[in-house]
């Protein structure tokens, strides 16, 4: 059996699943989305990711398709359905179809929905975190509410095949002071010269990652202390370790900038320690 996605209330082929032409998430981006990564064919980080979305929704006012509950037996179905053990699982909902206008459809209309899933494989990217990876800078140039998870991602898009052309996994959003806010699809960390973990923190115009709350908790849990304090561009070229968190990359650590050597330019202590326990955590979760 090839790929399933689901659809607006059905499960179709992946080859064969589409929108209405005038879906307004296709027409204006006007929708949110969740990436859950998948363990032992579990959700992980589940309640983040929840909450997450009601909060997109909430601030664009878009109705939720179902409750909670049961867009769970729709995720855990798509998962099945597609023979997904290890991998993620991608949710987006638009406002729904409706006449292209700008202002919201009146009356409301429902909104739509669109599953799918896809395996990963561990192995190759436990060898690419084993390794590292490269980023690039690039300058902040996307709008000010970066703490709704919209589909409006053509800054990201772009900043993303800047990297790609550079060699590079990820981009950094770099401000006009010079600050790092995150990732084009991640949010950025560094072990700074004096060995001070670092991140930014939610307060700035940053996406509140799932990925990088669970890390802070197993911080918390495991003795290790944080400092939410932006960075500048230059302290993570010149700090002892650099990572990133995010649903796909889990925590992926940096060892070049730009193609400068962060470190001694191999994955240091930190970013390793903190990759193994929130893999055996959700790997436990998952059994």
């Amino acid at each position: 059996m090839g790929r399933v996605a689901y659809v607006n209330g059905r499960f179709v082929r992946h080859a064969d699943a589409a929108v209405h032409i005038e879906d307004r998430g296709y027409q204006f981006a006007d929708g949110v989305y969740e990436v859950w990564a998948v363990f032992g064919g579990r959700l992980a980080d589940s309640p983040g990711h929840f909450a997450r979305l009601k909060r997109s929704l909430g601030e664009l006012r878009i109705s939720a398709p179902m409750t909670d509950a049961a867009l769970t037996i729709v995720l855990n179905e798509t998962l099945r359905r597609n023979r997904i053990s290890d991998g993620m699982i991608y949710l987006q909902v638009n406002r729904g179809v409706a006449p292209r206008d700008h202002p919201f459809p009146n009356p409301e209309v429902s909104p739509s929905i669109v599953i799918t899933a896809k395996a990963i494989d561990l192995a190759a990217s436990e060898a690419r975190a084993a390794k590292g990876v490269g980023v690039v800078s690039v300058a902040e140039n996307r709008w000010g509410r970066c703490d709704i998870k919209t589909v409006g991602l053509l800054p990201n898009v772009l900043a993303k095949q800047t990297a790609r052309e550079a060699g590079a996994v990820e981009a950094w959003f770099v401000d006009d002071l010079g600050l790092v806010t995150e990732g084009a699809s991640s949010n950025a960390w560094i072990v700074d010269a004096d060995g001070v973990l670092r991140t930014r923190d939610i307060q700035a115009n940053i996406l509140r990652g799932v990925t990088r709350n669970s890390v802070i908790r197993l911080m918390a849990d495991s003795g290790i202390t944080l400092d939410e304090r932006a960075f500048t561009l230059e302290e993570a070229k010149s700090a002892r370790e650099a990572f990133i968190t995010g649903a796909g990359s889990l925590i992926l650590p940096v060892v070049r900038i730009d193609g400068a050597i962060v470190g001694d330019g191999v994955p240091g202590p930190v970013a390793k320690r903190l990759r193994a326990l929130y893999i055996g955590e959700a790997s436990v979760r998952a059994a």
